[in-house]
């Protein structure tokens, strides 16, 4: 690449950036904007790349990674363009276009990360977006049911065949014992349940596996959808007849039917919007409450940093205060 090609602190020559269209404004102009160079698509590209098969993200953060700069670069054409002051003015107007906080960190994230790959691989002299602050997005306290809740919400299924039923039962019932992400419950084989042990071998974030235990209602409902529902929904013509647990059409489930059911056995409950991952945090939040050392909980939930899991020693402190302002006579 030549030296021209390389320049990334000059400043832009053509259309200013502080002056981003709006959403709606972009909409309309689409058609009529330049594309950014084929080296920049390229890069983008070979950066998507590089982030599913060598850092081993997971395929949602890096379509929402490459999202990202190909938004940035409907803007910004050339590595020219790829500037600081570019990058700050494009998240200034993903502010002003009332993108949520957690997408404006994500958009940030998005541009450091491809400025350090493009850095290494010589595209830039200089990581030019090591300096670009990332938003911190608010971080809202978890749903989280009480254990009676949800012992109650195990047997809530609301299928209408009993194959299905004890498909739905047994997926609830493994959510809410091992914590586990709805992802990592649809990967899940049948040779990956041990039940002389009663553990689970999943594959979390990172392709980074680890095995996490189950109690015995778990067992039940698993053995039950193994030996007298999942036979029915088999088919052997799928690629996935290995899968743990299957779709209507015998092929493996996907997140999206998992989430189905979750949300209409909470709807039972009451509990409008409840999903997989509330189910996670209620996992956690109730062995934390009775009494589970934070780094176990950790380990379970395959969290990466400790940090993480701190969020529900934070939903107990609140339940903790919850019941003090109930139940004292000088709270």
């Amino acid at each position: 690449m030549g030296e021209s090609d390389t320049k990334t602190e000059q400043p832009h020559t053509g259309a200013p950036f502080s002056s981003f269209p709006t959403q709606s404004q972009a909409t309309s102009a689409a058609a009529s904007e330049p594309v950014a160079s084929t080296q920049l698509q390229e890069a983008i590209a070979d950066f998507a790349e590089h982030l599913h098969l060598v850092v081993g993200r997971s395929p949602a953060t890096v379509a929402g990674y490459r999202s990202d700069l190909i938004d940035f670069c409907r803007h910004a054409h050339t590595f020219e363009d790829f500037t600081l002051v570019n990058l700050r003015a494009w998240l200034g107007a993903a502010v002003d276009a009332g993108k949520s906080r957690a997408t404006i960190a994500r958009r940030a994230a998005a541009a450091r990360s491809f400025s350090s790959w493009c850095e290494r691989q010589g595209y830039l002299d200089t990581n030019v977006a090591a300096r670009l602050a990332v938003p911190k997005s608010g971080r809202s306290l978890p749903t989280v049911v009480t254990p009676t809740a949800a012992e109650t919400l195990m047997v809530s299924s609301q299928a209408t065949t009993e194959p299905e039923y004890l498909r739905d039962t047994a997926m609830l019932e493994l959510l809410y014992a091992t914590g586990i992400r709805v992802s990592e419950l649809c990967g899940i084989d049948l040779a990956d349940v041990n039940y002389s042990r009663n553990t689970v071998k999943v594959t979390g974030k990172g392709n980074k596996q680890r095995v996490v235990p189950f109690g015995d209602p778990a067992a039940s409902a698993l053995k039950a959808w193994r030996d007298h529902g999942r036979p029915h929904l088999l088919n052997p013509k799928k690629p996935a007849h290995n899968a743990l647990f299957l779709g209507a059409r015998g092929g493996r489930i996907d997140p999206r039917m998992v989430r189905t059911v979750v949300a209409r056995a909470g709807e039972q409950l009451g509990v409008d919007g409840l999903g997989p991952h509330s189910l996670r945090h209620s996992a956690a939040t109730h062995m934390l409450d009775g009494g589970a050392d934070l780094r176990v909980v950790q380990e379970l939930l395959g969290h990466s940093s400790l940090q993480t899991t701190q969020i529900y020693t934070h939903v107990s402190t609140t339940r903790l205060k919850q019941a003090y302002n109930q139940a004292h006579p000088r709270a």
